[in-house]
């Protein structure tokens, strides 16, 4: 009988590493953040789709990182949103180079 319990979250293909994206969950091996994966299923993209944008990544990863974003979907939503455009304007408003 396993040990693990149902709430732990097991993702083989996704990793942090704060040098990497800023510590955002990422693709090991890639610099593909689960917040781009899901930007892209929020688009309507499918993985078939996001693997043959990029050939370097599998299925599986694809499909794991969709995964951790059901899983921490408010976290991923936030840096969705604090990678916006919109958000970055509102931020930044009165900075001599924002035009």
């Amino acid at each position: 009988m396993s040990t693990k319990s149902f709430k732990e979250k097991v993702h083989s293909y996704i990793t942090k590493d704060i040098k990497i994206c800023g510590g955002e969950p990422i693709i090991k091996g890639t610099r593909i953040s689960v917040r781009l994966v899901a930007e892209y299923e929020n688009a309507g993209k499918n993985a078939d789709e996001i693997v043959a944008m990029y050939p370097h990544i599998t299925h599986a990863q694809v499909h794991d990182a969709l995964s951790y974003y059901y899983d921490n979907k408010e976290d991923i939503d936030r840096f969705i949103e604090e990678n916006s455009e919109e958000y970055m304007r509102k931020k930044y408003k009165g900075s001599p180079w924002l035009k």
